[in-house]
């Protein structure tokens, strides 16, 4: 079952959050309930002390990314050709 939540803005941060949400081709309504989970996600975090959170940790990361990362080489290409190239594609 949905619920309707009604949120009061100033008008400036309504433009602000409602042009973020067009950049990212979302409904404002959409952003709003984004930016929230984000904040609860942010605000569960544990600290990384104990050996089982750092293991959850990189176990959520690995579900998150996908494909592998280059390796240094391959960075190190990278990095030469866009400095040879001035920064132009």
């Amino acid at each position: 079952m949905s619920v309707r939540v009604q949120v009061i803005l100033d008008e400036e941060e309504a433009a602000k959050f409602r042009s973020q949400a067009f950049r990212e081709s979302k409904s404002l309504s959409a952003w709003l309930r984004d930016a929230g989970r984000k904040m609860l996600e942010a605000s569960e975090q544990r600290p990384l002390h104990a050996p089982e959170s750092l293991k959850a940790f990189f176990k959520k990361c690995r579900r998150r990314e996908k494909g592998t990362e280059p390796d240094w080489i391959e960075h190190k290409a990278l990095i030469l050709k866009g400095f040879q190239a001035g920064g132009k594609p």
